[in-house]
């Protein structure tokens, strides 16, 4: 069972992620599927939640690349650690294209149920991504510098 799970998670990371097979997403993701991320704007629940997510910053970094570090399972619990790198070659939210290269880190835990992931928490470092692309507003850069 917890391999199972592993398998979905790595599937949806390394498809739907890394290779933009969106229509993947229908098959690992529940139609009652809610993400947790405050880093990201709220786009509804589901399969096209996770579709317009994985668009969103597919979109802005379309060479896009998910490594994941570590992954642990227990119970219906999936834990991935991972890097993302990629490049800002379109619109992320308004920003528009900046040509710098971003590396950042974060964690994603997914709970599965009935052979779907039904919920997700992910925690990652979206000042990192604002500072690298050169548009963290100021009182942001300080308060990091200063940490």
């Amino acid at each position: 069972m917890f391999e199972d799970n592993k398998a979905m998670v790595r599937r949806l990371i390394e498809d739907v992620w890394n290779k933009g097979n969106l229509p993947v997403v229908d098959e690992l993701i529940a139609s009652t599927y809610t993400c947790h991320d405050p880093s990201t704007p709220e786009l509804g629940r589901g399969p096209e939640l996770e579709k317009k997510r994985v668009t969103l910053y597919r979109t802005a970094f379309p060479n896009l690349r998910v490594d994941i570090e570590d992954m642990i399972a227990e119970r219906e619990m999936v834990v991935a650690r991972w890097t993302i790198r990629g490049t800002h070659k379109g619109d992320l939210s308004g920003i528009a294209p900046t040509g710098k290269n971003i590396t950042l880190s974060g964690i994603g835990i997914c709970r599965l149920s009935g052979g779907k992931i039904v919920e997700s928490w992910d925690n990652w470092d979206a000042l990192g991504m604002y500072q690298q692309l050169g548009v963290a507003p100021e009182a942001l850069k300080t308060m990091a510098a200063t940490r």
